[in-house]
């Protein structure tokens, strides 16, 4: 699912800084790493309009 991934992908950001890794690479991380969380959230976005949507049709 995507939250584990985020999770996997947040502790490798987080040890590449710890460990001082070369910055090129921390960066990579962290540019995977944001583009998973916008992912996350265009689909929140659009599974919370799906629901709204939904709720207007059953309430006519």
């Amino acid at each position: 699912m995507l939250n584990d991934e985020i999770c996997k992908l947040r502790e490798k950001l987080n040890n590449s800084i710890l460990s001082g890794e070369d910055y090129s690479i921390t960066y990579q991380i962290s540019v995977e790493l944001d583009e998973l969380i916008a992912k996350y959230y265009s689909m929140e976005i659009k599974s919370q309009n799906k629901n709204v949507k939904m709720m207007q049709l059953v309430k006519g």
